[in-house]
């Protein structure tokens, strides 16, 4: 399954904005999915399984309780993929990126002129 099918589902994209916060047990994933969802803890059971045998998560035991953990090596193929894309809006975060630095040093100066402080 390519990497985009795993990431096309809005569950199993909860599941790893998630885990990008740290390791998370099964139980406490299934809480916050059930909660935002509506879905039962089979089908949580569900998603981490496909999660975990595409290679974008990993688990390990401790005592009784699963753990999860997002595998970032996985998520390679899904940047390789839209590299081919960046083009189109890499351009556009730029610029943003200039205007709100523009603005930032705007507002910036016209404070220090209202107070009487200069560069």
């Amino acid at each position: 399954m390519h990497a985009l099918d795993i990431l096309g589902d809005p569950v199993r994209r909860r599941i790893l904005e998630l885990l990008a916060d740290g390791e998370l047990s099964a139980g406490g994933i299934g809480e916050v999915v059930q909660a935002e969802f509506g879905i039962s803890q089979p089908g949580v059971s569900q998603h981490l399984r496909v999660l975990r045998e595409s290679g974008f998560a990993t688990v390990r035991a401790e005592g009784t309780r699963r753990l999860y953990a997002v595998a970032p090596e996985s998520l390679a193929e899904a940047d390789a993929w839209l590299d081919r894309f960046r083009r189109y809006w890499t351009p556009h975060l730029d610029a943003l990126g200039t205007e709100l630095a523009r603005g930032r040093r705007k507002r910036r100066l016209a404070t220090e002129s209202e107070t009487g402080k200069e560069e």
